[in-house]
């Protein structure tokens, strides 16, 4: 099939990988030029295991293209995926600006049918009035061509987005039509052979399956992080009470790990976009709100044992930038905030490092004077009066403690991912700090 991308972040890119491992002709559009230079040239401008190879293999097979040229890359494709950025807007719903940008220059260049299909994550409702704009416009250019709209959400989880696209656990397609049913299961029928499940409803229940699988992951995240939080004050061990939870078949133990908080490119947007309609149809959802609010809370907990433990400043070492492990994406990370509220007092110096994050972060945080970057968790720790692991990266779960006694001022240990277990890292000497333990 011969299918175009329009945006090459995060979700339109290894959509557009994925598309052409599986044998169609497709061209990947965005209209940044270095960005485009970069792929073509077989650079990778994310971070993701795997994606890079996936990236070449493209190229190399042929099937895979990248253009800032709008009008190539419309009448290119059948099947037209949208899946630029829908950032959070001031009052908290999504922004739709690059959305309905996206389907006014596919009206401008199509010339034939055209499948429409929104893989952004958009409020409820958007695929219908993605319709009726398209409608509109193709009406006032004078143009009588069919097309079809389709909202076909994504499940992707950063560093392990490869994987989840080739793997997934159901692919979700909302359609008013059946030719675009039919299209979409042809596109999909690889995983129709290995018995995936196919969701086939209205668009506006496929919108709303998505803001509903990420509001609940994130509250399932931020009950056990408030769990955590009383088990410190009560003497009970959160790791131990989640484990036990998890064994229930009704919970499941996944998303039952406490920790500094939730970030990313997903959560923090999408939890916010739902509260925001909800509010806008008159059935506010409470529990979301509340998520949002515990949230933030835990981000700054987390900063607080830190100011708490040295309230009259210190050197701290940060291991750990980016939101999660195996990825370069430091957005809404706790790591960040962590490091933001230790670098606003000049009482503390932050030795923080990162095996993918580093520079994003120093962009992100800028210059402050008592900011120390480093290129690996020795160097990081070197003088330190304390080492934090704020993201759970695999070199930082085999940290030698007899060396970071010896370099380390005082052996004051905060694993706020929960790696080690406490009684091992006391045993070794160290004040241990853990979340919920």
């Amino acid at each position: 099939m011969k299918i175009t991308v329009i945006g090459t972040g995060y979700v339109g890119l290894i959509a557009g990988l994925g598309f052409a491992k599986w044998g169609n002709e497709v061209v990947c559009l965005d209209v940044v030029p270095e960005k485009i230079e970069k792929l073509q040239n077989g650079v990778c401008p994310i971070y993701e295991p795997g994606a890079e190879v996936q990236l070449n293999d493209g190229l190399a097979s042929g099937r895979l293209h990248f253009t800032c040229n709008v009008k190539e890359a419309v009448e290119h494709g059948e099947l037209i995926f949208i899946a630029v950025g829908t950032p959070e807007a001031p009052d908290g719903s999504a922004d739709l600006k690059y959305v309905y940008s996206a389907v006014d220059e596919i009206v401008d260049y199509m010339q034939s049918y055209k499948l429409v299909v929104d893989k952004s994550t958009v409020p409820v409702g958007t695929a219908r009035s993605l319709r009726e704009r398209m409608a509109a416009r193709l009406q006032a250019l004078g143009k009588d061509i069919p097309f079809d709209v389709a909202s076909n959400p994504e499940f992707l989880r950063e560093g392990r987005a490869v994987g989840d696209f080739n793997n997934p656990d159901r692919i979700v397609l909302g359609v008013f039509s059946k030719k675009a049913e039919y299209l979409l299961r042809e596109l999909y029928k690889i995983f129709i052979r290995s018995n995936k499940p196919i969701v086939v409803t209205t668009p506006e229940t496929a919108e709303m399956i998505k803001y509903a699988s990420n509001a609940f992951l994130a509250t399932k995240i931020t009950f056990i992080n408030e769990i955590a939080n009383l088990c410190e004050q009560v003497g009970a061990n959160a790791l131990e009470v989640a484990a036990a939870m998890g064994k229930d078949g009704r919970i499941s133990p996944k998303f039952l790990h406490p920790g500094p908080g939730y970030g990313g490119s997903c959560f923090p947007k999408d939890t916010k976009a739902i509260a925001d309609t909800g509010v806008k149809y008159g059935s506010p959802i409470t529990i979301v709100e509340s998520v949002i609010r515990a949230n933030e809370n835990q981000k700054k907990r987390a900063a607080k044992k830190i100011t708490d433990r040295f309230p009259n400043g210190g050197t701290i070492a940060l291991l750990g930038l980016s939101f999660k492990p195996e990825t370069d994406d430091i957005r809404e990370s706790p790591a960040l905030e962590i490091a933001r509220a230790l670098l606003a007092d000049p009482r503390y110096t932050v030795r923080m490092y990162d095996p993918k994050a580093k520079g994003n972060a120093k962009r992100m945080l800028g210059t402050p004077p008592n900011a120390v970057w480093c290129g690996g968790a020795q160097e990081a720790m070197q003088g330190a009066d304390a080492v934090v692991i704020a993201t759970e990266w695999a070199e930082f779960c085999s940290l030698d403690f007899g060396a970071m006694k010896r370099i380390l001022k005082q052996p004051v240990f905060f694993d706020l991912r929960n790696i080690y277990p406490k009684t091992e890292v006391a045993a070794a000497g160290f004040e241990y700090h853990g979340t919920g333990v």
